[in-house]
Order: structure tokens, then C-alpha cells, then sequence
């Protein structure tokens, strides 16, 4: 169980910077050409490091920043029309997913109860 919330959040999180860049250089940026709005997916890079080596601490203000990714998903699924519209799901999706693996790894990897 733990090993499959792990993968479901690095997995997850790596989609997501990559569904980021490609976003906003090539599929749908917001002007031709691309946008500086690709800068967006620094913030996920901060915890990509302790995310992939397992560090709790990593996970839980993890779970913080990615609720700004589901804000911006859900905004601009309910704005935008067409690729864009398809994009913004997928990351409400993917932040989703994300969301849920980390407060699942959170939970699986804390301190037994009692003592």
C-alpha cells in the first residue's frame, strides 16, 4: 500500500510539471509563442526532491501547495474552451491524485499510536 501512494504521488507530480511546461509552451499557452506563465511549475519542483526520497515532512506541505494547482485547474477549466478546457482538467486531475497519495503516504508513514 505505502509503495503504491508513493508512485501515485511522484508519478503524479512529475506529470504535472510536465503537463505544466507543455501547457503553457507549445499546447495552449495563453499567448502565441508561448508564456511566461511556464514559470508556474517551479513552485513543483521545490518538493520534487523530498517527494521522490520519501520524506514525510516533504508530503505534508506538499499537500498545502498543491491545492493552488487544483484552484487554477478548476478555474480555468470553468473559463476556457476547448484544448485548454481538456488541460485544465487534467490538472485539476493530476493535483487530485497527488492530493490524495500524499495524505495517504502521510498517514501510512506516521508514528504508531501509544507510548
Amino acid at each position: 500500500m505505502l509503495r503504491n501512494v508513493y508512485l501515485a504521488a511522484c508519478s503524479s507530480l512529475i506529470a504535472l510539471i510536465f503537463l505544466c511546461l507543455a501547457w503553457e509552451l507549445r499546447l495552449a499557452p495563453v499567448q502565441s509563442g508561448g508564456s511566461w506563465l511556464a514559470l508556474k511549475c517551479l513552485p513543483l519542483l521545490a518538493p520534487l526532491f523530498g517527494i521522490l526520497h520519501g520524506r514525510r515532512y516533504s508530503y505534508q506541505w506538499a499537500c498545502l501547495l498543491i491545492l493552488l494547482y487544483f484552484t487554477e485547474g478548476i478555474v480555468r477549466a470553468t473559463t476556457e474552451t476547448g484544448l485548454g478546457q481538456t488541460l485544465a482538467i487534467a490538472e485539476t486531475a493530476l493535483s487530485l491524485i497527488f492530493f490524495a497519495a500524499s495524505v495517504g503516504y502521510v498517514r501510512l508513514t506516521r508514528a504508531p499510536a501509544g507510548g
